[in-house]
């Protein structure tokens, strides 16, 4: 900043000439530190992180920041949520720049029109984007957000049952690296009918243990149900049309999303919350939907892309893929920044088909909240979640334990990345110690298992034992 205040001044035209070489702007050895200082002088209304955030969208080019700034001002476009910031949509900047780049672009030799570069929003080390508009929200995270979802006496009618209901709630007791922990909120679970409710007590798992909570849905969870499901069916159907080509992703499931399924979460206060994690696959399959409603006070929900390491590798220069079962640990796989969507009551948040294997999410500790009329200090989140037939306990892997194996993906290492597996979760129960248990998952296009003749493992094999049944059957598939 020294060298900036003591350098000879130039003029200002000459510091924006697009002619110049650089990023287009006559900037392109510029610090970052002397760009913003310039913009800070143009724009003394923002502060460091906004104008950071928008000349970061814009690739460093002070010139399309101005320019997508004038453009801003000139037709201001700001959401309002209530008990938060308000914020300019970035969409404004991203169009302004899209004009500003189409108008200085030559035609193309067969007369069509140039393509324009799309302005990204990048996430930066130890830094928190705040998105409020659906649009930006569905454009940078693997979300979509509907908010005012539910007509608004449906949305009070649904939190006063709600916390009524949690009143009850218990914290989730588990294990976590020897010590026992319990969740930082408490948790109600809840099915369509009683011949469901006994499923759950005695036939499913969850972190080594069987449910003793399970409650049938209240009336107003019901009642809402239907109107979930067509929502999110379809943002699904438009997801696939506007992020993926028309095309649903490997392994994302073809048919209609049947919520069967609602994990009812209570956050009391500012100080309760939910650790960086991806969901549950084991029931649910691989690449679910999930549907979430926000009730009572507005709170932060973050996401963040995981990025993988590098592979270990011996001193040989293989990689150990084969010698040992993926690092399942919960440590941080990536230094991306995160991504924080606020959510208000009666909102609507889909987690779409690339959420659980490819993003974190979290629930963050908030410094203070607005009081919510009816739930005061306390938020009512529902999961809505599509239990798949064929991961049924009954037909899933057991291990040693004999214990329902707990579906997993590989996030932390770029060897194997993306590969499915099923392993032991009975050292998650206090007090139990879970076995070596290891197999890998196989699933068709539209996320069904497949089931190789005499590879797949069964009680108590071994990571040694699968190894062992893999070499036999490419033994027999080579003679």
């Amino acid at each position: 900043m020294d060298a900036f205040v003591t350098r000879k001044k130039r003029k200002f035209d000459e510091g924006l000439d697009c002619r110049n070489s650089g990023n287009g702007a006559g900037d392109g050895d510029e610090s970052t530190d002397v760009k913003l200082a310039l913009l800070s002088s143009l724009h003394p209304d923002l502060d460091q992180e906004s104008l950071l955030d928008i000349l970061l969208a814009h690739d460093g080019s002070v010139q399309a920041t101005l320019e997508s700034l004038r453009a801003a001002s000139s037709k201001p476009r700001r959401l309002v949520v209530p008990g938060s910031h308000a914020q300019t949509s970035l969409r404004s900047f991203a169009a302004a720049a899209a004009a500003t780049n189409a108008t200085a672009a030559p035609p193309t030799t067969n007369g069509t029109a140039p393509l324009v570069k799309k302005a990204r929003l990048l996430s930066r080390k130890g830094a928190t984007i705040h998105l409020f508009d659906p649009k930006d929200i569905s454009d940078h995270t693997p979300c979509t957000v509907i908010h005012n979802f539910l007509p608004h006496q449906d949305a009070n009618d649904l939190l006063a049952e709600l916390l009524h209901e949690s009143e009850t709630f218990e914290q989730i007791t588990f294990k976590l690296f020897d010590n026992v922990v319990s969740s930082p909120h408490t948790s109600g679970f809840f099915v369509g009918s009683d011949y469901e409710m006994n499923q759950q007590k005695f036939e499913y798992v969850y972190n080594g243990a069987k449910l003793t909570d399970v409650r049938k849905l209240t009336p107003q969870l019901e009642k809402v149900k239907a109107r979930v499901q067509n929502a999110v069916n379809q943002e699904i159907r438009e997801r696939i049309r506007t992020h993926h080509g028309g095309k649903k992703l490997k392994h994302q499931s073809p048919r209609p999303w049947v919520p069967n399924v609602a994990c009812v979460n209570c956050y009391n206060g500012p100080e309760q919350n939910v650790g960086w994690h991806s969901d549950q696959l084991t029931y649910l399959g691989p690449r679910p939907i999930i549907g979430s409603l926000s009730l009572g006070v507005t709170r932060e929900f973050r996401v963040r892309r995981i990025v993988p390491k590098p592979s270990d590798t011996d001193p040989d220069g293989n990689t150990n893929s084969n010698k040992n079962p993926p690092d399942t640990t919960d440590a941080p796989e990536t230094n991306e920044g995160q991504i924080a969507i606020h959510l208000p009551h009666n909102s609507l948040l889909v987690m779409h088909a690339e959420m659980q294997e490819e993003w974190k999410h979290s629930v963050a500790p908030a410094p203070t909240i607005d009081p919510h009329p009816l739930a005061g200090r306390r938020r009512i989140n529902i999961t809505y979640r599509d239990y798949r037939p064929a991961f049924h306990p009954r037909l899933t892997p057991k291990c040693a334990c004999g214990v329902p194996g707990v579906l997993r993906v590989v996030q932390r290492k770029k060897e194997n990345w993306g590969r499915y597996f099923w392993m032991c979760q009975t050292g998650k129960v206090p007090g139990r110690e879970g076995c070596t248990f290891f197999q890998w998952a196989e699933f068709d296009e539209d996320g069904e298992p497949v089931v190789a003749v005499g590879v797949r493992a069964g009680a108590g094999t071994t990571i040694a034992a699968v190894g062992q049944q893999q070499q036999q059957q490419k033994k027999i598939a080579d003679t």
